[in-house]
């Protein structure tokens, strides 16, 4: 079940029982990362997303796991500091994934189980 807000007309996603959590570059920003979580298979959330702006996302890297917007809370804190707007940070996609990586060991991700 998902909880999805809609309040400034963009769509919110602030819990989800699984799915991915995702890190994405886009190819007009190099130096600048997207983090977040959707039930939905992050390419074609890329491809969703690249429709609507100029330039193209490109998953850097993604994981399956149960909780994914709790992952993605715990990454946006480590991650504050680099903070550049909303769920983009200014911080190279390796830092990012390596991260991402980290957590995969405190978290039960779906292909484990």
């Amino acid at each position: 079940m998902s909880n999805i807000s809609n309040s400034t007309g963009a769509m919110t996603i602030n819990n989800i029982a699984s799915g991915h959590v995702y890190v994405m570059t886009h190819s007009l920003f190099s130096d600048v990362i997207k983090i977040g979580c959707t039930p939905e298979n992050p390419q074609t959330y890329a491809s969703l997303l690249s429709a609507k702006t100029i330039g193209e996302y490109r998953v850097a890297f993604s994981l399956l796991c149960s909780n994914p917007c709790k992952v993605k809370k715990q990454l946006k804190k480590y991650l504050k500091a680099q903070e550049y707007v909303n769920e983009f940070y200014q911080v190279p996609a390796e830092v990012a994934v390596k991260l991402l990586k980290r957590e995969i060991l405190k978290i039960p991700n779906l292909t484990s189980i």
